[in-house]
């Protein structure tokens, strides 16, 4: 009979310490993850590309640029692009030129790039506004930009260019080098 007592009070015992509440037996552990900032950058495989025919009036054309603009950096400090460009010019010898002020840019689209998760880029530019344009490239103006706390993520921009061409324009084909750049902070 003790040996059926000592049974009884071991089951006793044992079921009291599995009646103890779950969180007496639970463990608490911290995860700790890194995300380190990636890099701004700007990209375009365009060769934009305009015609026209001479007819007596001044005549304005349009060309798009598009461009990948990626804030991979995490920092939520903003960006800018800006643009700079040389004269529109015939080369060679008898070289021949449309104006300086021949180029501006008259709007920018921006959407976010498919497949991709964004923070929509709050701009503040207004449109239209003068591609710089000389003989080098002057100073670049700012054409869009995202300000702080927006802009994250891989955008496609596609900025839209007109080109005044005078009536007193000679024929030839024209080339200009336009330099885009995306800079951090708004």
């Amino acid at each position: 009979m003790h040996l059926k007592s000592l049974r009884l009070g071991v089951a006793v015992i044992v079921a009291g310490l599995l009646a103890l509440p779950g969180s007496a037996l639970a463990a608490d552990a911290t995860a700790t993850g890194t995300v380190e900032g990636g890099s701004l950058s700007l990209a375009t495989s365009a060769a934009p590309s305009f015609s026209a025919t001479l007819d007596g009036s001044d005549i304005t054309r349009t060309y798009e640029l598009p461009l990948a603009v990626e804030d991979l950096t995490g920092s939520g400090a903003g960006w800018n692009t800006t643009i700079t460009s040389t004269e529109f010019t015939t080369g060679g010898e008898d070289a021949h030129t449309l104006p300086a002020e021949a180029s501006s840019l008259t709007a920018v689209s921006a959407a976010c790039q498919e497949g991709s998760t964004c923070t929509e880029a709050d701009n503040a530019v207004s449109y239209p506004l003068t591609v710089p344009a000389g003989t080098s490239a002057p100073q670049p103006v700012k054409f869009f930009n995202a300000a702080a706390g927006s802009g994250l993520g891989q955008f496609s921009l596609v900025p839209t260019i007109a080109v005044s061409i005078p009536a007193n324009t000679y024929a030839g084909t024209y080339t200009s080098t336009i330099t885009l750049a995306s800079v951090s902070g708004p």
